[in-house]
């Protein structure tokens, strides 16, 4: 039965390769937003090689001492999220989780051998991103809900922002649970509010979907929401199919705000990519994306965008397929990320093969004692690697005397490197006047998993 789980993390910084989730809280509802039992609310342990960003701490308020009291182990938050909270049929929903939240989940499921895709798309499990559901509904039908601007009228779309203009439950902003609650009344909101825009956007989730409308065999200008796009104009553009993307259900699109005839090309810059009106676009990210029929008079004033402008750019781009040619050998000459550094960092090297996936499901499925005496051959050479670190931060008495010298090692060595920059800017932010108990929380935190000299 379909439900959705909104959900919310705070974390101990923004890299979800190497950061941590400190805090997980969730809420089911059913379909029509009813709340569906009671709510998650936990904090998650820190581990003792992980030093949290200053300024994360700093927001939320969470120290690593209290994840340490209060806290559980990272394998029993997942044990929990494959059990009880994305089960068959859920909508998992976010505010920016497809960028952020869901980026942390997959790779704390992938660090404790958990399969790091299925819980968002097996068993007519999906996703979807309220972010950018706010944006379109600000840029084409805004009616009946209050919208945020900050001093200078530009328009914010932050959680905390539209919660406390629209007179929505919302006690304290970078708390999880209090952001959810948030969430869920935004939610409401629009679908009261606008409920066909609602509809159609919850449908749309679909990658199925996203591409009927987006897609190069028949390339026709759609009403497209992003971050990427320009606040002045709502994050809101009409974008065109020009090219397949770097990765498998991607495509490029352009931006018909931007005359071809006035695209500039400087092949000595060190990246020329930058600026061009073209971006990627990703079936299976929730982009929000509508026909161009959608795109009334009035919308197209408040987009500062008209059906001629965009026509007079079409036509273009139909005439001089060269714009579109050099824009697209820009696009695919930019460098590949370079590879990580780190086994935790390298979730997307690969997908888990077939003959390693009962030894995964073998080490999440063994306590301690079982893990000492495991020791599966993997055929993922970044498999052994993961599991020494899962045993020694979750079941340190499983390591064998060799293995808790090379953990040790690796954590002197990891902490000897970013100690030096962490202090420094520990030091930056007390002379800043930064919450000195926050600080003084890292500083004591930092001073007790420093590696004791033999």
């Amino acid at each position: 039965m379909a439900s959705f789980f909104f959900y919310d993390l705070e974390t101990s910084g923004l890299n979800p390769r190497y950061d941590r989730i400190m805090q997980f809280a969730g809420q089911r509802t059913d379909m029509d937003l009813r709340p569906l039992g009671e709510p998650y609310n936990l904090l998650v342990k820190l581990p003792e090689d992980i030093l949290p960003s200053p300024e994360a701490l700093l927001v939320t308020g969470i120290t690593p001492q209290q994840t340490a009291r209060d806290g559980v182990q990272e394998p029993e938050l997942c044990r929990l999220l494959m059990d009880e909270i994305f089960t068959p049929g859920t909508i998992a929903v976010g505010f920016n989780n497809i960028r952020f939240d869901d980026e942390f989940i997959r790779h704390t499921l992938w660090r404790n051998f958990y399969d790091p895709y299925e819980w968002s798309w097996s068993e007519e499990r999906s996703r979807w991103d309220l972010l950018d559901v706010v944006r379109l509904t600000r840029a084409l039908r805004p009616d009946g809900i209050k919208w945020s601007t900050d001093k200078n009228g530009k328009s914010v779309n932050k959680l905390e922002s539209l919660a406390h203009d629209n007179k929505l439950n919302h006690e304290k902003a970078h708390d999880a649970l209090s952001d959810v609650t948030a969430l869920i009344a935004i939610t409401k909101l629009i679908h009261e509010r606008q409920l066909k825009l609602y509809d159609y956007l919850l449908n749309m989730r679909d990658k199925k979907e996203v591409a009927k409308l987006v897609n190069l065999d028949d390339p026709t200008p759609f009403v497209y929401a992003s971050g990427r796009y320009n606040a002045e104009f709502e994050k809101a553009t009409v974008a065109l199919p020009i090219a397949p993307g770097s990765k498998p259900g991607s495509v490029l699109v352009y931006n018909l705000r931007f005359d071809p005839d006035a695209v500039k090309f400087d092949d000595k810059a060190e990246r020329p990519w930058l600026g061009l009106p073209v971006k990627e676009l990703q079936y299976n990210r929730c982009p929000a994306v509508a026909p161009l029929g959608v795109l009334d008079k009035t919308s197209q004033k408040r987009l500062s965008l008209s059906l001629k402008t965009i026509q007079g750019n079409l036509d273009k781009l139909q005439k001089n397929r060269g714009v579109i040619d050099k824009v697209i050998d820009i696009w695919r000459a930019r460098p590949d990320f370079p590879p990580a550094p780190d086994v935790e960092g390298r979730l997307y090297d690969s997908f888990t093969t077939d003959s390693d996936k009962p030894r995964v499901k073998t080490v999440r499925e063994s306590d301690a004692d079982a893990l000492a005496d495991l020791h599966p051959k993997f055929d993922d050479e970044r498999l052994p690697e993961l599991l020494l670190r899962y045993k020694a931060r979750n079941f340190p008495t499983a390591l064998s005397e060799d293995e808790q010298s090379t953990w040790e090692s690796y954590r002197r060595t990891k902490l000897e490197r970013e100690l030096p920059g962490y202090f420094n800017r520990l030091a930056q932010l007390a002379a800043a006047d930064a919450d000195p108990f926050v600080l003084e929380e890292i500083q004591l935190w930092v001073e007790s998993i420093l590696p004791v000299d033999e």
